[in-house]
């Protein structure tokens, strides 16, 4: 079926059920970023493959909200689908509603698949569309015309050990349980899957990049049941999960568990992280509290295991990188180099180390104009010729069975422009801010994002992103509660939180320069004034200092970036052959 036949299908049924507005979001059960391919319901209606957006289709409009991460691409893959581009002024807000409610009134009936929508986004819907006298209906009719849906993945699952972990399930239990008590929660349902991961130690391959296993759990004082498709795991490792207190049951059990849960009880839901279908299933008589998973801010905070194992991730990482960026500045005019080669190159040299299970993200191999699009996906199609000039922009990431990488480097390919020495100069003056800062505790991420933007605000410069965001270990590349973002999130950065630093400049048609290292928060100095916090770089890799304009940074921003780029050759350079040491010694000498 064509796109345009698949909107037809869809207002076809629309037109039967006398539904006015059918909304598809960019969601699964377990209310996911990255999604099984089952759940790629966008890219299957629409052709869209970002990976944030919604679909809102009537009888005369079909759109699609995303926001400018990804306007230029949209715009390509919509083309003769039947949707057009609605452009969100902010990330992640569900911005249709307000249409919704100017296109339609009283007695219109609005509808969507209850397991895609969060409790939060459910709620919402239901809250604003009958403040009209709208209503919301459960349908899903994307089943009906999905020919060959792809079933639900059916990879192995495995247990993680102690050494790797830090802590043992039964420990996390108890953890968790504790924090349940201080809600006064009988009971916990969890749908996510990366708090799952971590209170079970399992983990898995059911989502690209993220080693994660489809699965839910439900949590009492008493007991805890995980349910999974119960083939995933051999039957020592359904023994170890027991001998922790853990009980295994098929996956599609976890409906009728929820509905068997005992009158006058409480429960613990996260509202973001949960299926608005499932929250429905919760008996009348059950009191429901609604919170954040106290796992989500238990896994953010890591221990002394999983800091030292991922400083080890980090080492790897770094020698991958360094090699990578002697390859290509050895071949650069003298082979044919494009995005997709230089990032298959990368990943070969990742390939060598010891423990690497994958990328934590597809790679962002972007050439001049393409790295102006913040979340640009090399294609075939796209596929540019890496030259000896201009701006190149790699964003890319390693899953280690010991930890979790994420790290961009701009590299100068040679004859740059003015403006983009300044501008390269810029984003790296806004990452050593960040990197550098010092802080009270109870500093929450907006004010780490505002240090970090400064340097650029002084030069009326800013970018529609995030500065930073958690990283899991050995989990998901994006991990909350804490985010460096413009908006009022009230999570203070806490030690052992690992977040990434990531400001920069985009300039379509042009360039796009991005420098990220990943940082971990340390206790610094206490005094009368307060608990003070700062941040341990974690990334080994190095800084090019080819188009640094000297004059525009401070002296204590040269003295990080040299003390930096000498750290990296300390720790990398014992670690290389001696033709790969020259180079770095050179990369990363004292400006």
């Amino acid at each position: 079926m064509t796109y345009l036949e698949k909107l037809n299908e869809i207002r076809r049924q629309m037109k039967a059920d006398n539904v006015q507005a059918y909304i598809i979001p960019s969601a699964d059960p377990h209310i996911s970023e990255y999604l099984p391919r089952r759940y790629k319901c966008i890219p299957f209606a629409s052709g869209f493959s970002g990976s944030a957006g919604a679909l809102v289709i009537t009888q005369d409009t079909a759109g699609l909200w995303t926001d400018f991460r990804y306007f230029e691409q949209a715009a390509d893959e919509l083309k003769g689908s039947g949707f057009e581009l609605m452009k969100q002024k902010v990330q992640h807000a569900p911005e249709y509603i307000q249409w919704l409610t100017e296109k339609f009134d009283k007695g219109a009936t609005v509808a969507a698949d209850d397991k895609l929508l969060s409790v939060l986004l459910g709620e919402m819907l239901t809250q604003k569309l009958s403040v009209k006298g709208i209503s919301l209906s459960n349908k899903d009719y994307l089943s009906p015309i999905w020919k060959n849906r792809p079933e639900l993945p059916s990879e192995k699952a495995f247990l993680i050990e102690e050494q790797y972990t830090g802590q043992s399930v039964r420990t996390k239990l108890e953890q968790l349980r504790a924090a349940m008590q201080q809600q006064a929660a009988g009971y916990h349902l969890i749908s996510s899957l990366d708090d799952l991961a971590w209170l079970f130690n399992i983990r898995g391959k059911d989502v690209n990049y993220n080693p994660v296993v489809l699965s839910f759990a439900l949590i009492s004082q008493d007991y805890a049941t995980l349910y999974i498709d119960v083939d995933k795991l051999s039957s020592a490792e359904k023994e170890t999960l027991l001998k922790s207190g853990v009980e295994v049951l098929p996956y599609g059990e976890i409906e009728q568990a929820i509905t068997h849960i005992p009158a006058d009880s409480n429960i613990l839901i996260d509202p973001k992280r949960n299926c608005f279908a499932f929250y429905k299933l919760v008996p009348s008589t059950v009191r429901i509290i609604k919170d954040t998973n106290p796992t989500t801010n238990l896994k953010a905070v890591k221990n002394e295991t999983e800091l030292s194992n991922t400083r080890a991730a980090m080492l790897k990482d770094g020698l991958a990188i360094t090699r990578f960026l002697k390859w290509l500045s050895e071949n650069i005019g003298k082979t044919t180099i494009t995005e997709l080669s230089a990032a298959a190159e990368l990943r070969k040299f990742r390939l060598e180390q010891p423990g690497f299970i994958g990328d934590s993200f597809n790679t962002i191999s972007a050439y001049k104009a393409h790295a102006a699009l913040p979340h640009y996906g090399a294609s075939e199609e796209s596929n540019a010729a890496v030259k000896a000039e201009g701006l190149f922009l790699v964003d890319s990431g390693g899953q280690y069975y010991y930890g979790t990488t994420d790290i961009t480097r701009t590299i100068p390919m040679g004859n740059n422009t003015e403006e983009e020495s300044t501008d390269y100069t810029l984003v790296l003056k806004g990452m050593i801010d960040g990197c550098k800062a010092r802080f009270p505790k109870g500093t929450c991420g907006y004010q780490i994002d505002a240090i970090t933007r400064k340097p650029l605000w002084d030069y009326a410069i800013n970018y529609g992103h995030g500065t930073g965001h958690g990283v899991g270990y050995f989990l998901n590349v994006h991990e909350g509660p804490q985010v460096f973002n413009p908006t009022a999130n009230p999570v203070p950065v806490e030690p052992g939180m690992i977040t990434s630093v990531e400001p920069g400049v985009y300039r379509p048609g042009k360039h796009g320069i991005r420098i990220e290292n990943l940082v971990n928060t340390i206790r610094d100095v206490s005094n009368e004034f307060n608990e003070f916090y700062a941040f341990e770089c974690l990334t080994i890799a190095p800084i090019s200092t080819k188009i640094v304009k000297k004059d525009l940074l401070e002296a204590a921003q040269l003295a990080w970036l040299n003390n930096y780029n000498a750290m990296v050759f300390e720790k990398l350079g014992p670690l290389l052959t001696p033709d790969e040491a020259a180079w770095l010694k050179e990369e990363t000498k004292a400006i």
